[in-house]
């Protein structure tokens, strides 16, 4: 499945005299999983649209495994599997009846349909409510069904608009475990959100768009490491409150910090250089100053700081 590709070509939609996605090029190539972030508004769901044949491009083109969406509809769609906004599921259908629906919609036999429901209803674990009522439902359940609808057809490109949006906690951690499952499946999943966390724990790969223009694309660790100046962001907890002596005479001097930042009485965010064991050798040397170190970790907002920081740029 080497040939599984999303590309855009200077792709722009406008809305009268609003520009929503302004001459995106971007080409992703191979089964893993991209995030595409971006602040509401930002294009993320226009693009989706273009990338599925909802709507037509101002100008450009779109591609899914290098067939054109908007001259080749039919051909380019047949190995895809979209999930766009939050479609509603008619309350008196059971997941089984909905998918069926779905089904006949895709023209698949009835034996096909049958095969995949018990598969795909497996995949989003909720194969014990088959023939339930969905009306019943929580947020989080019916949103699985949808993600089920879009996996009926075994697509090898599944693209996913914002899909826990709208959910609480526990939906939206069912949701996120559901897509980590997905990626041992070999698809390109193109995944739209607005939630860092989200991306961090999900993806392989992200893509930043801020009023219709694409800021970067690449791997996260890249992306982590372009931003960040050749230093890596490091918290540090301890058990004790850490004096203001020990912070700037001993930590922020210590070989390979660039700088030291108290967040509260016990943590500290350290950006240290990337130079393979730095690490190492100043968690080492931390726990030697006996200062009661009882946590050292990456940052967890180093996403964060960077897609805040390119955001305001563009503004």
């Amino acid at each position: 499945m080497s040939d599984i590709s999303i590309q855009t070509v200077h792709l722009t939609k406008k809305f009268g005299d609003f520009t929503a996605l302004d001459d995106l090029d971007m080409k992703i190539n191979g089964a893993k999983c991209v995030g595409f972030l971006g602040p509401n508004g930002a294009g993320k769901t226009t693009t989706l649209k273009l990338l599925t044949g909802m709507i037509f491009a101002t100008k450009g083109d779109a591609l899914l495994n290098g067939i054109s969406v908007q001259n080749e509809r039919k051909s380019a769609l047949s190995r895809a599997g979209a999930l766009i906004e939050n479609p509603e599921i008619y309350p008196s259908l059971t997941p089984r009846e909905a998918l069926e629906m779905v089904g006949n919609l895709r023209g698949m036999t009835e034996s096909e349909i049958r095969e995949r429901t018990k598969v795909v209803l497996e995949e989003v674990k909720i194969s014990d409510w088959i023939d339930h009522k969905t009306g019943r439902f929580s947020k989080g359940m019916k949103q699985r069904v949808n993600i089920a609808a879009s996996l009926l057809s075994d697509p090898e490109i599944l693209l996913l608009d914002e899909p826990s949006t709208g959910l609480d906690p526990r939906g939206m951690a069912e949701v996120r475990s559901i897509i980590r499952g997905l990626k041992r499946n070999n698809r390109l999943i193109f995944m739209s959100s607005h939630i860092l966390s989200e991306v961090v724990d999900v993806c392989d790969e992200v893509a930043l768009l801020n009023k219709g223009k694409l800021l970067f694309y690449d791997t996260l660790e890249a992306v982590k490491s372009r931003f960040s100046e050749g230093a890596s962001p490091i918290e540090v907890i301890f058990s004790r409150p850490v004096s203001d002596v020990d912070v700037n005479n001993r930590i922020a001097r210590m070989q390979g910090v660039v700088k030291c930042e108290r967040l509260d009485p016990n943590r500290l965010l350290l950006s240290i250089k990337e130079d393979g064991e730095a690490q190492s050798r100043m968690l080492e040397e931390l726990v030697g100053m006996r200062l009661g170190v009882s946590s050292f970790h990456e940052a967890r907002n180093s996403l964060e700081e960077i897609y805040m920081s390119q955001i305001e740029r563009g503004d």
